[in-house]
């Protein structure tokens, strides 16, 4: 429920509005600890906001107090589905309710991927909805953006998800162990030793998602099957979900040699970052060519995540958009960036 009252001082429209929050929300938790989330809102409105008791009396620019109730709106929906709400929340929906898209940002935050060892994995912007969607949607799906979009996590989750709910029978990992070149012969142990710190990463997301007690029986059994982009040469892969990881690593050949491996049933998630390349100097990347190539072809699909999707550590985010700007100045040398 909301009271209006618009006025004029000084030629400036303004417009003072009272929000009167449901009793059912814990006005702790809509305001944060300390009124943490009140300051994010009093930093990022030009408007004056008190609170007493359930009622937010906001007071300023007209357009800045219709957003403002806006986020108020979405945040009460959010808790009302059972979510905490963080800062970083806050600071999530302000963006994408300026950047006025069509989706609400309730419905984005609150899409629930995979629930597993008491917690939910959802999707934290509007274009890791966007992806979700689009592996619900096709067969084939790239996802190209910077380190810490959530490109090789959300596409685990519905990995996970798909075997849970008997779509695919099994899980395929894999990643192309370009950085290890020739040298691979001459580091110690095993074969499986020497390329294990090559799949870490997907282990690591899978270990979020699964019992890791039930994981070596899951490996052992085929289930799930982690292994180097080399080791899928000349199968066929039917009722899978198959995730090829840094796909930036991999030449146009080894591109379409694994998308080749396509079966029935099966569905694919190709991810990379095409900012760092670590081929060889002169190679071309095989995640580079192959938008040219299939861009318009049914059932496959194109997804970009940027630096507004980073869900690491927020200074993250502002550390990619820094390298993105310096690159577009034409300043940094060499065809990839070093690794976050």
């Amino acid at each position: 429920m909301t009271d209006t009252d618009s006025r004029a001082s000084r030629g400036t429209p303004s417009t003072r509005h009272t929000v009167v929050v449901p009793a059912s929300i814990d006005m702790v938790s809509l305001l944060g600890p300390g009124d943490e989330h009140l300051a994010v809102l009093e930093r990022a409105f030009d408007a004056e906001l008190h609170v007493r008791g359930n009622r937010i009396t906001l007071q300023g620019d007209p357009a800045e107090i219709a957003l403002a109730e806006r986020l108020l709106e979405e945040l009460v929906t959010l808790l009302r589905t059972g979510q905490g709400l963080s800062s970083e929340t806050v600071e999530r929906v302000l963006s994408m309710l300026r950047a006025e898209t069509t989706e609400r940002p309730a419905d984005v935050l609150s899409l629930n991927i995979l629930s597993s060892r008491g917690r939910s994995i959802r999707p934290k912007t509007l274009n890791q909805k966007r992806y979700v969607d689009s592996i619900d949607k096709h067969t084939i799906t790239f996802s190209i953006g910077p380190a810490g979009t959530g490109k090789t996590y959300l596409a685990m989750a519905k990995a996970v998800q798909s075997l849970q709910s008997k779509n695919v029978n099994r899980i395929i990992l894999s990643r192309p162990a370009v950085e290890a070149g020739e040298k691979l012969g001459f580091l110690p142990g095993t074969l499986t030793e020497k390329i294990d710190p090559y799949l870490r990463p997907l282990y690591d997301a899978l270990h979020d998602m699964v019992d890791p007690e039930s994981i070596p029986k899951l490996l052992a059994a085929g289930t799930i099957e982690v292994a180097p982009l080399a080791f899928l040469r000349g199968r066929s892969l039917n009722d899978s979900f198959i995730i090829l990881d840094e796909a930036q690593n991999t030449t146009p050949e080894q591109m379409k040699m694994f998308l080749t491996r396509l079966g029935f049933g099966s569905k694919i998630v190709v991810t990379g970052d095409v900012t760092q390349i670590d081929l060889p100097s002169g190679s071309r990347s095989g995640l580079k060519v192959v938008e040219d190539i299939l861009t318009g072809v049914e059932d496959v699909a194109f997804n970009r995540l940027t630096s507004h999707d980073v869900v690491r550590h927020q200074l993250v985010g502002r550390i990619v958009a820094a390298y993105d700007e310096y690159d577009a100045r034409g300043e940094l040398p060499g065809q990839g960036r070093p690794r976050a």
